[in-house]
């Protein structure tokens, strides 16, 4: 289990440093300019799972090394005739490469579906599956040299972890069919025009600055009530506002308890930081 305390914890695709509540998740393969490789994509939903399971962690910031945030999907991921087998019966092989491809938006999924917010940090390349990677955290922030594509449609495919999901809900549907098609770069100023960055900075020192600036404020929050908003928001994004209205009833009255609040309205009457409680860590069924 991760504990706050400024401990670190390595895995062989990133490392994650854990203070005062926020966790850093470093891609930390600078060399390979970060490349989705085979260890990324197991590594990453268990990475997820043990913050969200501790109960400590209120926010994750998801950054990167060396001059581009990522290139995108490691093409020796499938390479492996095992992993990815390209021969034999027509349909046995078509099930076998959709299991692998929801198995991968899984992978992406798991930063969506923890209870804490996930901000990504980018510098540089944002390309193919890295830019999957980042449509599924809840904010992007980025520096003023970074640029994202949609790779995969000059590769001659068809993107297929989330950006093509995902993309059309943060920025307007003709701008992402064209991004889509051409494949073309965007730059971070385009970006930010459009909506799907938060702030662009100056450079990465400026960015992480920032970005853990703005953890550190979501991480003084009630953990119960930026888990709320998530969810909310999130469900939102796939329902009707009908359907999202009577989802937030039933939670607020499922979930809403006043002991936050009036530690917020103590903390003010005497102009200090209001303390709350961590959300209980998850367990597995039967767990002790």
């Amino acid at each position: 289990m991760l504990e706050s305390g400024g401990n670190t914890v390595e895995y062989k695709s990133f490392t994650v440093e854990i203070k005062d509540h926020v966790a850093h998740v470093q891609l930390s393969r600078p060399e390979a300019m970060n490349a989705m490789n085979q260890d990324f994509w197991l590594e990453l939903p268990i990475c997820m799972k043990a913050l969200d399971i501790s109960g400590d962690v209120r926010a994750i910031v998801l950054s990167s090394t060396g001059k581009h945030f990522s290139a995108g999907m490691d093409l020796a991921v499938f390479s492996n005739p095992k992993n990815t087998p390209m021969t034999g019966d027509p349909g046995r092989m078509g099930e076998n490469l959709r299991r692998i491809v929801l198995q991968l938006q899984a992978t992406l999924s798991s930063m969506e579906e923890i209870r804490i917010p996930v901000l990504s940090a980018i510098q540089g390349g944002c390309i193919g599956g890295a830019l999957d990677m980042v449509c599924a955290t809840d904010s992007r922030y980025c520096t003023e040299d970074a640029y994202f594509t949609i790779k995969e449609t000059e590769l001659g495919m068809t993107a297929d972890v989330g950006t093509l999901q995902r993309l059309p809900k943060l920025m307007p549907e003709g701008v992402v069919r064209e991004l889509a098609y051409t494949g073309r770069k965007f730059t971070a100023q385009e970006a930010q025009q459009l909506g799907f960055v938060n702030k662009v900075f100056k450079d990465q020192s400026e960015m992480l600055d920032g970005v853990m600036t703005i953890a550190a404020q979501i991480a003084k929050n009630s953990p119960l009530a930026v888990a709320g908003c998530k969810e909310m928001i999130n469900y939102t994004r796939d329902h009707t506002v009908a359907d999202s209205l009577k989802y937030m009833a039933t939670w607020q009255s499922g979930m809403f308890r006043p002991n936050d609040m009036m530690k917020t309205f103590a903390a003010k009457a005497t102009k200090s930081e209001a303390k709350f409680d961590g959300v209980w860590p998850k367990k597995e069924l039967f767990e002790s």
